[in-house]
């Protein structure tokens, strides 16, 4: 096994032991990333100087024995969306494509602060809306497994650097399964946590309520290393409540004995592919055999979950997103006035599927509609989580797909009503702020990754992640 396929935990391990210096691990990477990311397209912008000078500080730091985390001298990438002072910061938009932030976003603040390696920001959809990284304004990301494929989205870059074996994490974002979908379609493991769980701050937003920072990694071991370094309070960001964070990487091996996981049968859609339900009954089989016991569950409400979702998401799409106006914000176009600057602009700036969703945000909050789509969405929005609630009152966790089929090709024919239908498997967790781990299973008769999805109640990531730790362990 080459340097670049081994996990986070095993080279934080030889890395601790002398074994081998960060600059080593990071000019693998950085070699790999030169000889295949033509073809693949993951980054938006490598930082390799950068990434060297942290390597060296971090080889510094154990030659004094003051190493600052077990992520120090970690190579990881961030999405674009993930603001980073004198880097730039796109979102994989033209509006932004010069933009470059002043101050360091909370999570990779403390990454950096951990010791961990930047080699740069990987592609994403537009603003982080779609399904695919192909409304990049940076062209689309190709899934490593299959470069025909997609590598899905929004986080598509990150899930691709990881499964290309670029980096050993990438931060990644899930507003409405973003991180679980491209795990999926790419064969990695991908975290989205509770809302709340990890700030958000100094991340340019989506759908602010709905928005989750997360990462996507070779294991759930790994997952776990980094969520203990960017969980926690943030006094910049409100919605982080003041919960500890747990030792994740000690709950990993819990014997799942005892365990009741509950399978949400409204899941299993009109359409879904019978190696993807293959897939889950191999998972509740061997869950079966790891002690746990696996039952039936209703989720009721989730075929209303889309229709909320695509209400409340570009609602708050039009608000955040009504800075980009080429003064406040954003690469300004020249005009005659300034409600010309503004048009051109944003007419020259966003892409169609951004456009889309303002439009519709913008209508959902116009007046005489606010309470007849948006107020009516939240209540919706209420009842799926209430739904899991009563699901959690039975289970300790949910076992469910995650997406109807595996990676589609690239250039499909676009249809923006049938991409948004397809994220009904991943769209209620978002809703309700649950949190969830994608797990790779298996492979499709084509040889593409399939994956399924945990669901946990919120502040549960332990648990998620002990489960998806032993499903791992078994499949190794």
């Amino acid at each position: 096994m080459s340097l670049v396929q081994k996990s986070l935990k095993d080279l934080s391990t030889a890395f601790q032991a002398g074994e081998i210096t960060s600059r080593e691990i990071t000019e693998a990477f950085i070699a790999e990333i030169e000889a295949r990311d033509s073809e693949i397209n993951a980054f938006v912008t490598t930082t390799f100087d950068l990434a060297r000078e942290m390597a060296d500080a971090s080889d510094s730091r154990y030659n004094n024995d003051t190493l600052l985390s077990d992520l120090d001298g970690m190579p990881v990438t961030l999405k674009d969306v993930v603001c980073t002072a004198g880097v730039k910061t796109t979102a994989s938009s033209n509006i932004l494509k010069d933009f470059v932030p002043p101050y360091n976003a909370t999570v990779w603040q403390k990454l950096k602060d951990a010791g961990a390696v930047l080699l740069g920001k990987v592609n994403t959809d537009e603003f982080t809306m779609g399904v695919s990284t192909e409304t990049s304004a940076f062209g689309v990301t190709k899934n490593p497994h299959d470069l025909t494929k997609v590598s899905g989205g929004s986080s598509g870059g990150s899930a691709a650097a990881v499964a290309a074996n670029f980096c050993v994490a990438s931060i990644g974002t899930d507003t409405g399964g973003s991180i679980r979908q491209p795990a999926h379609f790419c064969g990695c493991t991908g975290l989205k946590v509770s809302y709340g769980r990890v700030s958000r701050w100094g991340t340019i937003p989506m759908a602010s309520s709905l928005d989750s920072v997360g990462c996507l990694a070779k294991t759930a071991e790994d997952c776990a290393m980094v969520l203990e370094v960017i969980a926690g309070r943030d006094v910049k960001d409100s919605t982080t409540p003041p919960e500890s964070v747990p030792k994740y990487t000690e709950c990993l091996e819990q014997p799942l004995k005892g365990l009741r996981i509950g399978i949400p049968q409204e899941y299993f859609i009109e359409g879904i592919d019978d190696e993807i339900v293959s897939v889950v009954d191999s998972t509740k089989a061997i869950l079966e055999n790891l002690g746990a016991k696996v039952v039936d569950v209703s989720l009721p409400h989730t075929k209303y979950g889309i229709a909320a979702y695509y209400i409340i998401a570009p609602s708050e799409i039009s608000a955040n997103l009504s800075r980009y106006d080429g003064i406040r914000y954003g690469s300004a176009v020249e005009g005659n006035s300034l409600e010309e600057i503004y048009t051109q602009t944003r007419e020259q700036g966003f892409g169609d599927e951004v456009k889309r969703r303002i439009l519709i945000g913008t209508y959902a909050l116009s007046a005489g509609y606010y309470d007849a789509y948006y107020r009516k969405a939240q209540k919706v929005r209420t009842l799926v989580k209430q739904d899991f609630d009563n699901a959690f009152e039975e289970v300790d966790a949910l076992l469910a797909p995650i997406f109807p089929t595996t990676a589609f090709e690239v250039g499909r024919d676009p249809d923006p009503l049938r991409d948004y239908i397809e994220d009904i498997l991943t769209i209620p967790a978002n809703l309700a702020g649950i949190c969830g781990v994608a797990v790779p299973i298996g492979k499709s008769k084509a040889g593409l990754p399939i994956g399924v999805q945990f669901l946990c109640k919120a502040f549960a990531e332990d648990r998620a992640l002990n489960i998806a730790h032993q499903i791992e362990q078994t499949l190794s």
